[in-house]
């Protein structure tokens, strides 16, 4: 019980800049700036492991966010930040989608930091890892979707209606990694035995 949650725990800080983002206030010019480079200064401090190992999603992570830094404190970018929403939502499911389509999975990334290195190449492992990838891609074109919608209809439905379903779908999301992982490790042990 203890390592699966110390799994979750790993697998959240993977997404605690985008999370954080969600939190932190944005309202105003100066609170995006501050957020954005707040989150910038994250992935680096809870993703250097992850950087350092050359993990897909931290280093998109930190390319949005410098992106993001650079494009409001020496560009003043107005338009990226009236569309921060959209462009932060799209990028990330982007990003894993991109991830699932070159035939490497951010989640197999986490995973094999975890396993010895016999496994890494397990075929049950894989395609466990590309399920969970694709079910994350489809997952996060919900706020994606709705950021857009957003767009059209600006005042259709409440500010606090997009982030708690962007906090739904996180949840959803990493409560389907855990069962399907778990699920997954069942299928494996019993196979074995």
């Amino acid at each position: 019980m203890l390592s699966e949650l110390i799994e979750i725990i790993k697998f959240i800080i993977g997404f605690l800049p985008w999370i954080l983002f969600l939190f932190l206030p944005t309202n105003s010019w100066g609170q995006l700036q501050r957020a954005v480079l707040i989150c910038l200064i994250l992935s680096v401090i809870f993703g250097y492991k992850a950087l350092y190992k050359g993990f897909i999603l931290q280093w998109a992570t930190l390319a949005f966010f410098l992106f993001c830094a650079i494009s409001f404190y020496a560009f003043n970018w107005v338009g990226l930040a009236k569309n921060m929403a959209l462009v932060a939502n799209g990028f990330l499911d982007g990003i894993i989608w991109f991830t699932v389509l070159t035939g490497k999975p951010f989640t197999l990334q986490y995973a094999r930091a975890e396993l010895p290195k016999e496994l890494w190449n397990d075929e049950g492992l894989i395609r466990s890892c590309r399920t969970i990838a694709i079910f994350w891609g489809i997952l996060l074109l919900i706020p994606t979707g709705f950021e857009t919608f957003r767009l059209s209809y600006p005042n259709a439905l409440p500010a606090r209606f997009y982030f708690f379903q962007s906090i739904f779908c996180i949840s959803v999301g990493v409560c389907y990694t855990q069962i399907y992982k778990h699920i997954s490790r069942k299928q494996r042990q019993t196979l074995s035995t």
